[in-house]
């Protein structure tokens, strides 16, 4: 019998489902594009493309790891390094002498600026020789490919930059294959001078391992872990393409935080809908279920035929769901290759799990909000069901009004937590925030809207609209548990976009007014390609007119916050530190620049970090280098505008070994007053360096806009994403609810109200649910970003009028229309036979 009366529902009543089948559709989407990218970040690799003749590739750790204690228990809390870390290369005559190896090599690489294109510098290890001969002191092997592009040949001048030197060096010859590497070019050097060369001597990328004949892999991996003793990782299979790959450990954790934090939000997300709207679906049911009471349904059969229901329309809804969710985790997940936040070399990992789970937990959301909408039918007297089915509850329960009150209380503690944060871990807690007061809201639904209503529908019941107005009011007010459901939607549609837009603009209005009051230099001067040597600022400085040049190199480096380790952008200063305030205006509050680089053991540090971190000038502050070098330098300075340069300054020689490349990002150029401008400039077009560019202050904006780039992208898709999904099931919901009012609509006719008047009315209504959506949403937003922009920017928060207004009218825009199309079908009806049920 259950069975039956499930089925019969669906199929004569598809319009009851219609709302959940949509909702559970896009909450598994959704889902399902979240738990492909986490798959992914999880599985990702890289096959090895240069080390694929190497079995056994030793290489250091990518991650920076520390011990967090948990009460009796330690846990170790990992962060992916921002440059690539390197191995001590003396480990390669230990891992030789073992019995099974026939040679170990070590691997570099590193950057080199020449006028033909950007190249890759490598030591020569056992690459093939095919014209000429090896390179040895002043000499250079070229890659097929560069040598065919620029015509070169063996006894051929090539002038190259590395990051130890600059030289003049003959081509001794030309390789046998072009080189496999991911680079656009290479060139060889002889081993003793590639690893001077390099800019980190003693230090290599990886090393390469080759058995002796008749040994194993196993065999071998097992020896060269006993000699390297836990200073490296051993490397076999695909495994191997780790070492070769630089960013293969921040891009599964991209991956792995979009689809696992922002992934669980959405997730909650998705589940809040659906359960919203089966629990509208169901409700709006209460009719038919008290009548199925009254005629001697049991309790029992109530709840199993809900839950039939649900187990009929949400598998279908999931399967269908599913197509373009992997639609979406594709098209995100190959912006995020073209964007570089992830190597070209990761393949999208599509698996069952995700889908399964995304199917699974639409289903188990859809039973669980059926079982607690039909408790009060399933519960009613029978001979009292119709009665209580006809009346609409106050308010929420006690238990509900309990838990909302204290989800509440949550969010607000979570928002002060988040004012004490700096970084990225308050810019973390922001959806954590926003989630927390919307399940109040959804638990306070009914508080909420009545509240709303009342301070909002004064001027509609003193007659400001007429008497479509007053009805909307008056509507409203009596239905608060109607209108709660219709708020709900766009409150997360507000909070949503609000939070993630806003913030974003916040960051990027407080960088660019610290980039435009800090940046005091007339020239600033970069590269197009790997950036500019050391030697620039020196040859800059000595130009006649030029009264200060300071370059920057570009770097990250890591700070223990509280339990986690967190990237902080981070400045190479070179030339002399006291030139620094007359080309950059950081705003230093306590210490002197000057005092940067009088040893290498120097930092100069943004004020809000330095306060989280809780140091001063003098105190040392433990940090992690872009290669994983721990160091603990002193303090000389604090300052105000890192967010728009960067929250460390280090002497250049402190970080110049431990970057992927050391090369300078910019050069920064003073000039003096009486300078003739036209020659300071032609004197630094003139410096030599391929790709060269000299601009004015704002070709620093231009760069610190780009680099900005990718957070904002980041933010916009989790905005459109999370937005637009709850801008589906706000109309989605909208839809529902309008069409729920068959009976009055016709009950209203039947009095002799028109149908302009009926329309005038539902569009008050429309307009009431927009304005209290938006109010509500806006108050959560703005109490998510208050504290939040403190702990990032020590302002308030920006909210541009040109991103506010349109998602405001948008807001507007969805109700109006998602009451206006389904209120025409109303209309259309036959007042008489609405009236008396008829579908």
């Amino acid at each position: 019998m259950t069975n039956g009366l499930a089925r019969a529902s669906v199929r004569f009543r598809p319009a009851s489902f219609a709302g959940g089948f949509v909702a559970l559709l896009f909450a598994v989407a959704v889902m399902t594009a979240c738990g492909t990218l986490l798959q992914t970040g999880i599985t990702a690799h890289v096959a090895p493309v240069r080390y694929a003749a190497a079995p056994v590739v030793v290489a250091a750790d990518p991650y920076a790891r520390i011990s967090v204690d948990r009460g009796e228990d330690t846990e170790e809390v990992s962060s992916a390094l921002p440059e690539r870390a390197r191995v001590d290369g003396g480990l390669a005559a230990r891992i030789a002498a073992r019995p099974g190896v026939a040679a170990a090599l070590p691997d570099l690489s590193f950057p080199v600026l020449s006028d033909l294109r950007p190249l890759t510098g490598r030591n020569l290890a056992d690459t093939e020789v095919g014209a000429g001969r090896a390179p040895g002191a002043g000499e250079v092997l070229v890659d097929a490919g560069t040598a065919a592009a620029a015509h070169l040949a063996p006894g051929d001048a090539l002038t190259l930059t590395a990051p130890g030197g600059s030289a003049a060096y003959r081509i001794s010859g030309v390789a046998a294959a072009p080189d496999t590497a991911r680079s656009p070019g290479t060139v060889w050097f002889a081993d003793g001078a590639a690893d001077l060369l390099s800019g980190h001597p003693g230090r290599a990328d990886a090393i390469t391992v080759q058995p002796r004949e008749g040994v194993a892999t196993a065999v071998l991996a097992a020896e060269v872990r006993q000699a390297v003793a836990g200073e490296a990782r051993v490397l076999t299979g695909d495994a191997r393409g780790e070492a070769e790959e630089q960013g293969l450990a921040p891009g599964k954790e991209v991956l792995t935080g979009l689809g696992g934090s922002f992934g669980g939000t959405a997730a909650i997300t998705a589940v809040f809908v659906v359960m919203g709207t089966v629990a509208l679906a169901v409700g709006q049911r209460a009719r038919e279920m008290a009548l199925l009471r009254a005629i001697g349904a049991t309790p029992r059969q109530i709840r199993r035929t809900v839950a039939t229901e649900a187990v009929l329309v949400a598998p279908v809804a999931g399967a269908i769901g599913v197509l373009p969710g992997l639609a979406l985790a594709r098209w995100w997940f190959g912006q995020l290759v073209e964007r570089g936040a992830v190597p070209a070399g990761v393949s999208l990992d599509v698996g069952v799990i995700p889908m399964a789970a995304a199917v699974g937990l639409g289903l188990l959301a859809a039973l669980t909000a059926g079982h607690l909408a039909s408790r009060r039918p399933a519960r009613a007297r029978p001979a009292l069901a119709l009665g209580d089915a006809a009346v609409e509850r106050p308010g929420p329960g006690p238990v509900r009004t309990v838990f909302g009150v204290s989800v509440l209380v949550g969010g607000v503690v979570l928002a002060a937590l988040a004012a004490g944060q700096s970084g990225t871990r308050a810019a973390n807690l922001a959806l954590g925030v926003v989630m927390c007061f919307l399940v109040a809201v959804a638990l306070l639904g009914p508080l909420l809207a009545r509240l709303a209503t009342t301070l909002i529908g004064g001027p509609l019941r003193a007659g400001a609209a007429g008497a479509p107005g007053a009805l909307a009011a008056a509507n409203a007010r009596s239905n608060a548990r109607r209108l709660a459901s219709a708020i709900t939607p766009i409150v997360m549609v507000t909070a949503f976009c609000g939070t993630l837009l806003f913030l974003q603009s916040t960051l990027a209005d407080a960088t660019g007014r610290q980039i435009r009051d800090g940046v005091v230099a007339d020239r600033v001067v970069s590269s197009t390609g790997p950036g500019l040597p050391s030697t620039a600022v020196g040859q800059a400085a000595r130009l006649p007119g030029v009264d200060a040049a300071v370059g920057l190199l570009r770097t990250g480096v890591l700070q223990r916050s509280g339990d986690a380790l967190d990237p902080v952008t981070a400045l190479g200063v070179s030339g002399d530190p006291a030139a620094l305030p007359r080309v950059l205006d950081l705003g230093v509050g306590e210490g002197s620049l000057g005092d940067l680089g009088r040893s290498p053991d120097t930092v100069a540090v943004d004020a809000m970090l330095a306060d989280g971190a809780g140091v001063r000038v003098g105190d040392r502050l433990p940090l992690w280098l872009g290669d994983g070098t721990e160091v603990r330098p002193t303090v000389v300075a604090t300052y105000r505008r890192g967010l728009g340069f960067g929250q460390v300054l280090l002497p250049r020689a402190a970080v110049a070994g431990h970057v992927a490349g050391g090369f300078d990002s910019q050069l920064l150029v003073r000039e003096r007053p009486d300078a003739d401008r036209a020659a300071v400039a032609a004197g630094l077009e003139r410096l030599g360096i391929p790709g060269l560019a000299v601009t004015d202050r704002a070709g620093y904006t231009a760069q610190a806009d780009r680099d900005l780039e990718l957070g904002a992208w980041a933010n916009r898709v989790m905005a459109a994403v999370l937005g637009g999904f709850a801008a589906v099931s706000a109309a989605n919901t909208l839809v529902m609810t309008v069409l729920d009012r068959r009976r009055e609509v016709a009950l209203l006719r039947l009095a002799g109200t028109t149908r302009r008047q009926v329309r005038g009315m539902l569009r008050w209504e429309a307009l009431l649910v927009a304005a209290a959506g938006l109010l509500m949403g806006a108050a959560i937003a703005w109490t998510t970003l208050v504290p939040i922009a403190r702990g990032l920017t020590g302002g308030a928060p920006y909210v541009p009028v040109g991103t506010a207004l349109p998602l405001a009218a948008a807001a507007v825009g969805l109700a109006l229309v998602a009451t206006g199309l389904p209120a025409r079908l109303l209309l259309r009806a036959r007042p008489a036979e609405a009236a008396a049920g008829r579908e």
